[in-house]
């Protein structure tokens, strides 16, 4: 048996990250990886789609040229080089974890963990032993159950970016921010694209100024979207709505959110929540069993790869005597990239409200800034939420371009406890859309 101070079931952000702080605090650790290093976000999710939203970045720019005094043609969309890029790209960054990883001194385990007893797990016939154990065992794509889905080749958000010929139609069955992001890329690369969501309205987990822009743009560059839906039954090529609609497509991606690997935390007997969904921690992460600690889109929260790093490497931390507070949800940020994008931590308006504050909103659009005027990327604005008592930065809301960039600058300052007057009195350079940012914390401050 191999025997390990930390062993690590997960090689997605959370477990990779965690195995090299672990590693850098002088601990003996492996990971076991049943599928490829790097997880959903590296492999099927993040980066594939940001390779794929940058093209159709480009082909906007190639629009705005045109419209600009410059002629610029667009020959050709080639979509296989376009894949065979993302494969690159893919693989130069499991190249770089592989390669820090050798670095560091940790044994990356191939294949599928098998709980076996007390802090030991077995892979393809072998035992190994962790003193401590970390599960950051991700999630999968839910599929819900609607009549006839079964029958039809649908495509879920693991699957997508196997897909190697561009379709002429597509239909996405959720509205979510994943669905959104793959919208806006393949409406660029000339896709008709319909979104069907059975909520009242798409995107419900962003600021709801933030979703109406994003809304308009989806709605003025032709993408359809349908709410409330009420799905009949899904036939080949097309879904049928109670209203006796059809939306027909070529190919059809249900993209409607994932659920917890929860295999091995069941096998150990650890302690689920209350509605059996996600595994309990304590404030370092540590589960119900001594020496067991989960991450990530285990325990909930906001399942986005940089909250399972930060996660991952306070439990490690934990682990080797180092402990400290956990991770604090409201100093997550939480990036759309879509056209505009949009970017937002903390609380919002309404959660501010609830929690006893005296809120004060200020808000300013793109198009007073010198900078996006000239640039001509005038959609957005900057909204900071905060108190009247000691002008606290309560939260932040960007929408506009590079606005999953800026908005750490609103960021930095809430997690070093400063103040809008702090923003308000920082120098900001002559012309950046930053100013934006100083413009909106002096209306607060005057």
């Amino acid at each position: 048996m191999a025997n390990f101070d930390i062993l690590i079931i997960g090689a997605g952000p959370g477990g990779y990250v965690a195995a090299e702080e672990a590693a850098k605090l002088g601990n003996s650790v492996a990971v076991i990886e049943k599928n490829a290093v790097g997880g959903c976000c590296l492999n099927v999710g993040c980066i594939p789609s940001k390779t794929y939203l940058q093209y159709s970045h480009w082909l906007s720019s190639v629009e705005l040229a045109n419209k600009s005094g410059l002629t610029v043609t667009v020959e050709d969309i080639d979509f296989p080089s376009i894949v065979q890029r993302k494969n690159r790209v893919v693989s130069t960054l499991q190249s770089g974890i592989l390669t820090t990883f050798k670095n560091k001194g940790i044994q990356v385990i191939e294949g599928e963990a098998k709980y076996v007893n007390k802090n030991t797990f077995e892979v393809n016939g072998k035992e190994y032993y962790g003193k401590n154990i970390l599960l950051a065992t991700g999630g999968y794509p839910f599929v819900p159950d609607i009549p006839g889905l079964n029958r039809v080749n649908y495509l879920t958000t693991d699957t997508f970016f196997d897909m190697d010929e561009l379709p002429e139609k597509i239909v996405t069955i959720g509205g979510g921010v994943i669905a959104v992001e793959l919208a806006f890329a393949l409406k660029k690369f000339g896709v008709e694209v319909t979104i069907i969501e059975v909520a009242p309205d798409i995107l419900l987990t962003i600021d709801h100024d933030a979703r109406n822009t994003i809304k308009n743009k989806l709605k003025n560059i032709g993408i359809d979207i349908v709410t409330n839906a009420s799905i009949q039954e899904v036939k080949d090529q097309k879904v049928m709505l109670s209203d006796s609609k059809e939306v027909e497509f070529d190919r059809l991606l249900v993209a409607t959110g994932r659920r917890q690997n929860l295999e091995i935390p069941k096998a150990m007997g650890l302690q689920l929540d209350r509605k059996q969904q996600f595994v309990v921690v304590d404030e370092y992460y540590e589960t119900s069993e001594k020496d067991v600690y989960a991450i990530g889109d285990l325990i909930g929260g906001y399942t986005l790869a940089h909250a399972a790093s930060a996660e991952g490497v306070k439990a490690v931390r934990a682990m080797s005597g180092k402990k400290e507070k956990p991770v604090n949800p409201n100093s997550i940020p939480r990036p759309l990239f879509t056209e505009p994008e949009v970017s937002e931590f903390g609380m919002s308006e309404e959660e501010a409200r609830s929690a006893g504050y005296d809120v004060m909103v200020e808000q300013m659009p793109f198009s007073f800034n010198g900078r996006a005027i000239a640039s001509t990327e005038t959609e957005g604005f900057v909204k900071i939420i905060t108190e009247t008592r000691y002008r606290e930065i309560l939260g932040g809301v960007i929408v506009g371009s590079h606005a999953a960039d800026l908005l750490h600058q609103i960021l930095a300052v809430y997690e070093s406890e400063g103040t809008v007057d702090e923003l308000a009195n920082t120098v900001f350079a002559h012309p950046t859309i930053s100013e934006l940012i100083q413009d909106t914390a002096k209306n607060i401050i005057d």
